[in-house]
């Protein structure tokens, strides 16, 4: 049983309000207590200011990560890869021996994608910009990348608008379209193979950005769950490891 003695009640009672003062005694005397939510007593500026830092800390980290070579291709989690719905065509001219072309295709498409990575910084600054002190407490609530979904969902295509033309002048700049039309004029050489139209520059726009958010949700999952990754006095206020002011 916790014993609490009648010289630590009026020292916490000169101090701080009872009920928060007794909450955190008996937490700290009984761990087997559930832990404060996190940013229990906090205003909504300080949430709202806290996610907003935390997302531009995650996304910033996502640019970083992403906009480098090899960002996405040696990332398996994230690596664009051969459309779907040209896997029979992939395979097709494998077999005849240009497995290479195909490979230079799929790095070609990794290629813009890191180059287009960087603009994404000031599209993701923007939009974090947006978020209202309601959204911000119920994005505190959520899950591991709740600020990550709910970015998505309201920013996505904003954001899938603005990256395009980006990623599309880093296609050009790479080559991907004349590859692709070179890999589609090899297979309609081969008899077996079947070829269609498939817009080439949007799914490399999807994919790029998918990974872009695979990985803010990483670093939002960090802040959350990993002291360490809180740098700031704000996120450590907000996600706990610091006592509220």
């Amino acid at each position: 049983m916790v014993r609490i003695t009648v010289a630590v009640l009026v020292v916490l009672l000169a101090v701080t309000p009872v009920s928060a003062q007794l909450d955190r005694l008996l937490r700290g005397l009984s761990p087997g207590l559930p832990s404060a939510p996190a940013g229990e007593g906090l205003s909504d500026g300080t949430i709202a200011s806290g996610l907003k830092e935390a997302l531009q800390v995650a996304t910033g980290k996502a640019v970083d990560a992403t906009g480098v070579v090899d960002g996405y291709f040696k990332n398996q989690v994230i690596k664009i890869l051969m459309p779907d719905s040209l896997r029979t065509i992939e395979a097709g001219l494998r077999t005849v021996g240009l497995g290479s072309e195909v490979d230079a295709f799929v790095l070609s498409m990794n290629r813009s994608a890191e180059r287009a990575a960087p603009a994404a910084r000031q599209i993701f600054g923007d939009a974090v910009g947006e978020i209202t002190f309601d959204d911000a407490r119920k994005i505190l609530g959520g899950g591991d990348t709740a600020a990550t979904e709910y970015f998505k969902t309201k920013a996505g295509d904003r954001l899938t608008a603005a990256f395009r033309p980006v990623v599309e002048r880093s296609m050009n700049e790479v080559g991907i379209t004349r590859q692709y039309k070179e890999l589609l004029g090899r297979a309609e050489g081969i008899p077996f193979l079947k070829t269609e139209s498939f817009d080439i520059d949007r799914y490399v726009v999807v994919k790029a950005l998918d990974g872009l958010f695979h990985v803010v949700g990483e670093q939002e999952r960090l802040i959350r769950t990993n002291p360490a990754a809180r740098a700031s006095s704000i996120l450590k206020e907000v996600f706990g490891g610091a006592a509220p002011r």
